[in-house]
């Protein structure tokens, strides 16, 4: 799973979903997704058909290190040569060396079927926090 070197700390977690942020992005994973043409899982974990999940907002308040998710147009430079976009969405390991890995990826969290708390449990065993 590792696209970067296994070595220093994590100081943040990256979550890429796969779609497209702005207005017409947004619009089109909604169509798309109610005409079962596009899926992102992570967004089934950290969204309700509605809006954010509350229990997603408390596991990025209490998790040790920075979690933030972007969309895959929105991936940052330090991040964005370590991201295949077939494999989106997924979850990525920022080091203090800059080093980058996969952390989780798309069938991983296609396994949790939405459970914020599986996610929590998983990122926890594999940053060793």
């Amino acid at each position: 799973m590792n696209r970067g070197r296994e070595s220093g700390a994590v100081v943040r977690i990256v979550g890429v979903y796969n779609a497209d942020g702005g207005v017409r992005g947004e619009l089109a994973y909604v169509v798309g997704h109610l005409l079962g043409r596009v899926s992102c899982e992570l967004c089934d974990i950290t969204h309700s058909p509605v809006r954010r999940k509350r229990s997603w907002d408390q596991l990025v308040a209490d998790f040790p290190i920075p979690i933030t998710v972007v969309h895959r147009n929105e991936v940052p430079s330090s991040v964005a040569p370590f991201v295949v976009p077939a494999d989106l969405p997924a979850l990525y390991a920022v080091r203090a060396d800059g080093s980058v890995d996969l952390v989780v990826g798309r069938e991983e969290l296609a396994s949790m079927a939405g459970s914020v708390p599986e996610l929590d449990r998983t990122l926890r065993a594999r940053i060793g926090r």
